[in-house]
């Protein structure tokens, strides 16, 4: 079976699961510009953010990163993490349940 979402069409904002009660989470992020998420965490999770639309300042624990249309980012959700918009922004965030390492 495959599941196929328009992201178009998710109407929650900032924050839209795009698969409901799946994994590994998916959530489209719609920030303005000037918008932020307050610092938070993921701590059981690895997270994947692709940006597709605009300008994000990523702050993960105590840097951060400027993020424009096409780059993707990978890191570790149990730190804080707060994304900014520098301009109207749109991304796609995977939050994928921690794996234990070998």
């Amino acid at each position: 079976m495959v599941d196929v979402q328009s992201l178009s069409e998710l109407e929650a904002t900032p924050h839209a699961v795009v698969f409901p009660s799946v994994e590994p989470k998916t959530v489209r992020l719609d920030l303005t510009a000037g918008e932020s998420v307050p610092p938070h965490e993921h701590p059981d999770r690895e997270i994947v953010l692709y940006i597709l639309e605009g300008q994000l300042d990523l702050t993960v624990a105590e840097e951060t990163y400027e993020l424009t249309a096409g780059d993707v980012a990978r890191f570790d959700g149990a730190q804080d993490i707060s994304p900014t918009a520098i301009e109207d922004s749109r991304a796609l965030l995977v939050l994928a349940k921690r794996c234990d390492r070998d």
